[in-house]
């Protein structure tokens, strides 16, 4: 992991952003409405202590929770109660806005482990419209798997190995060295320690980016 504070510089075609805990804060919201979904369930805070929460599909994580024959109708419970709760529950996240701004549309992409609905109308509350997101809806096999930021890939047109991803949890970094990416990881959710990256920084405050004829240069500021 490199923790130095000098600026250093990445090259990139593509960057690939996480959505909660990177580009947005929906945590209020996400706390209130699964909570709310336990109570309705009869999980308790030992039943969500046993599995791995953030950055993974909401589809895994109630499927680790309850019987396979409740999973659909619990899923789809907790993606109303998250929508619902979009207005006012979601902020931009230190620096999102202005790093979205520096990059051209075709050069980055949002992989997010919400539902399409759910990334969307949270996106939409912030006013990031990207031009391709990867969502649950689109994979088979969540973070850590790499198979949404290969997807992502794909979509864009990019090499794996062209990529950055930035991340907040520690899923989704594992996710990204599987795709064999280049990874930053955000220290808005998890403690430095928790997360293995190439790059560490507090938030996207401290990066900037500028396009090049061949794709990105990213710089992480001191």
């Amino acid at each position: 992991m490199n923790t130095q504070a000098e600026p250093q510089t990445l090259r990139a075609e593509a960057l690939l952003f996480d959505n909660d805990g990177t580009l947005i804060s929906s945590m209020e919201s996400v706390t209130r409405c699964w909570t709310r979904w336990a109570g309705e369930y009869g999980i308790t805070a030992r039943d969500f202590a046993r599995v791995e929460l953030h950055g993974r599909p909401a589809a895994e994580i109630v499927a680790d929770l309850l019987p396979a024959e409740r999973v659909a109708a619990a899923v789809a419970r907790i993606e109303e109660l998250e929508v619902s709760d979009v207005a006012g529950g979601v902020v931009a996240l230190p620096g999102t806005l202005d790093l979205l701004a520096s990059l051209p549309p075709e050069r980055w992409a949002v992989v997010t482990s919400a539902t399409r609905r759910l990334a969307e109308a949270r996106l939409d509350e912030v006013g990031i419209r990207p031009k391709t997101l990867i969502a649950a809806d689109d994979i088979t096999r969540g973070k850590p798997d790499p198979e949404p930021f290969l997807l992502a890939a794909r979509t864009l047109g990019v090499e794996p190995a062209r990529c950055v991803v930035f991340e907040d949890a520690p899923a989704g970094l594992a996710a990204g060295r599987a795709a064999g990416m280049t990874t930053v990881a955000l220290t808005t959710t998890h403690r430095a320690a928790e997360l293995s990256a190439d790059v560490l920084v507090k938030d996207l405050s401290e990066v900037s980016a500028q396009a090049t004829a061949g794709g990105v240069a990213i710089v992480r500021r001191a």
